[in-house]
């Protein structure tokens, strides 16, 4: 049995798995992230375990999801928030050489999206958007069980996705774009503004789920944000199946009725609408990764 290596980068740690042709996951190996060392010195953690305990059992090829931005096809990491000194790195190119086996790599929600398209909760499905909502907003646009990555590494990345007309503009994306609008902290963020005293996301969806009217106002106008930019990913996309995760979605899975329904206020075919949750957890970016190759 040929088996595949899938490794899920992140800012805090390093996650490594090894699967075979089914995508069971066999092992897998956690390393912390210890950023600022730099990617030699992480990567070559997670390369030692590799060819000492799994490259003697015929491994088919390495597959690595990772944060953007990133140039896929050199398989080179741009400028990613959460990894600092590792600009221009390529990824692809040094695993390749310390492991002598095939590699891929693509976006960490790419990959998250291509797990739920293929083994998740739209497998059978030929066209895909996967939302992830957490940290930050992502997306992953999967056709034929195939990733779309664009011209410039940047096929489905809503982040930037314009939804009205506010001011705020996040971590440098433009004013009024899906990320600073919706994701965790900006949730926060806007819950704090209105309190008047800092609050964390799962403080904003207790006030929420106790009827607290200013939060209620709040995430109705989450909800609406966010079937504004899924409404426009289907105007332009058309995809069969949304799939939503993150960690907002996740565990607050009782406002999918709530943006499902204003979905259908805004498109075309409201009759065709299939929106699912995303089933795979925390190893999507694992089994995801393994699929490139």
């Amino acid at each position: 049995m040929n088996y595949i290596v899938g490794i899920d980068i992140g800012g805090t740690n390093v996650r490594t798995a090894l699967l075979d042709e089914e995508r069971n996951i066999i092992d897998k190996f956690k390393i912390k992230n210890e950023v600022e060392k730099g990617p030699e010195y992480n990567l070559d953690k997670v390369i030692d375990y590799i060819n000492i305990n799994w490259k003697s059992k015929g491994i088919k090829g390495i597959g690595i999801g990772c944060p953007g931005p990133l140039n896929i096809k050199e398989g080179k990491i741009l400028k990613a928030p959460n990894l600092k000194g590792w600009e221009n790195f390529s990824v692809k190119g040094y695993i390749e050489e310390k492991t002598s086996l095939k590699t891929e790599i693509n976006n960490d929600a790419n990959v998250a999206g291509l797990a739920e398209a293929v083994v998740g909760s739209a497998k059978g499905a030929e066209s895909v958007f996967y939302i992830t909502v957490s940290t930050g907003v992502g997306g992953a646009l999967i056709i034929n069980n195939k990733i779309v990555n664009g011209a410039n590494s940047s096929a489905g990345e809503i982040c930037n996705l314009i939804i009205n007309e506010d001011k705020y503009s996040h971590s440098g994306l433009v004013q009024g774009g899906l990320e600073g609008q919706c994701s965790g902290p900006n949730i926060a963020r806007k819950a704090s503004d209105i309190l008047g005293k800092k609050i964390e996301t799962p403080e904003v969806f207790e006030l929420y789920k106790n009827n607290n009217r200013e939060i209620k106002k709040l995430v109705d106008e989450l909800c609406d944000n966010l079937a504004k930019g899924i409404s426009n990913v289907i105007s332009v996309a058309d995809p069969e199946v949304i799939v939503l995760g993150g960690s907002v979605i996740l565990y607050n899975t009782s406002l999918i009725p709530i943006i499902e329904e204003k979905v259908k206020d805004k498109i075309l075919n409201p009759d065709t609408l299939d929106i699912r949750v995303a089933e795979i957890g925390d190893d999507a970016g694992l089994k995801g990764a393994s699929l490139l190759i």
